[in-house]
């Protein structure tokens, strides 16, 4: 059977449509994005905050890029023949981001459960970069067919909301805390864009975290975990799996007021997208990161303020974007007090 080389394309690009639908350079969570930002949660965590409001802001730069290769082989009839076209689809995402995180929070003076509560919501603006770069091959039989391509995306805009709230004990050197993290899918978002600020979806997020904190020695670490439940995207019908995230931090203090460290995460999708096409399999993200951090206190008249500075660079992804990120936050809030080795806590000062 002789078989034109523009059928041998009409396979191609009907067996693309079904391959990029569900690759975008073979991302999980929907398009690479999850809902719980790895990063959010570092040193200080558990530690207590001074009761009252503060005032928290992150300036956030990403710059990640990811490829995949995707295969299937397609059963399609060109005029009444049934024909199998091995398809394959080779994609490079390319994606860089500034963003803005602004968060006011206010911790509640009066004990809770016998802990110190706190609420808080967190807004996003900010713009990103994508682009998408690919080539398609399709075989059938002896013929092969091959297409290449590039789009590319900018959008600046406003991001959903997400609540925050926290409640947290102290024992002496020992603070445990539980969080509840949720997603208001009021963000700019378009299914058909490469960029978005918004995710599309809501969802919720809980967890626990611990932080040592000796003020003796100017030792810290904090460790904080939780899980993630997405809900589906109404535009796509499509639904990421539900995640685990580890955020850590470990510092020392060299002084009441300066401290140097470490940070990293690790994140699982352990459960599969729903929306997901077979030849994916489980179609599960993770990836991992570790970086420096320095933070430093000062006063603001009768206030207290704080910035820390923070870098992931990661590694060992799958079915994700690989990269690194920049963390710069500056908070504000009442000062503590006394005055001692610990600081006071914010939301998103982590």
């Amino acid at each position: 059977m002789k078989i034109a080389s523009s059928n041998i394309c009409r396979i191609a690009f009907t067996a693309a449509a079904a391959l990029a639908l569900h690759s975008q350079a073979a991302q999980a969570d929907e398009n690479g994005v999850s809902l719980w930002l790895p990063g959010f949660f570092g040193s200080l965590a558990a530690a207590p905050a001074v009761p009252g409001w503060s005032l928290g802001t992150v300036a956030y730069h990403t710059s990640v890029d990811a490829s995949g290769n995707v295969a299937a082989a397609r059963q399609i009839s060109i005029g009444q023949v049934p024909v199998t076209a091995n398809v394959n689809l080779n994609a490079n995402l390319d994606a860089r981001g500034d963003m803005l995180f602004i968060a006011p929070t206010y911790t509640f003076p009066t004990p809770v459960l016998g802990g110190q509560l706190a609420v808080g919501v967190i807004g996003v603006v900010g713009n990103l970069d994508t682009s998408i770069a690919g080539t398609l091959t399709a075989q059938v039989g002896p013929i092969v067919a091959t297409r290449s391509g590039f789009l590319s995306d900018s959008f600046t805009g406003v991001g959903d909301l997400y609540p925050l709230v926290t409640l947290k004990w102290n024992q002496g050197v020992h603070n445990y805390m539980v969080y509840g993290y949720g997603d208001i899918p009021v963000g700019a978002y378009d299914s058909r864009r490469l960029s978005n600020i918004g995710i599309g979806h809501g969802g919720i997020d809980f967890g626990a975290g611990y932080t040592y904190l000796n003020p003796t020695t100017g030792i810290e670490f904090s460790g904080v975990g939780g899980f993630t439940y997405n809900f589906e995207n109404p535009s796509t019908q499509y639904q990421n799996g539900i995640d685990f995230h580890f955020d850590w931090g470990a510092s020392h203090w060299l002084s009441k007021q300066l401290f140097v460290g470490m940070v990293g995460y690790a994140y699982q999708q352990v459960t599969d997208d729903i929306g997901a096409a077979a030849f994916l399999n489980g179609f599960k993200s993770r990836v991992f990161s570790v970086g420096p951090q320095i933070g430093y206190l000062f006063p603001i008249g009768d206030k207290q303020g704080y910035l820390n500075l923070k870098g992931y660079k990661e590694f060992a992804a799958e079915n994700r974007p690989e990269g690194w990120n920049v963390w710069l936050t500056f908070a504000i809030s009442n000062a503590a007090p006394t005055s001692t080795v610990t600081p006071t806590r914010h939301a998103i000062t982590k």
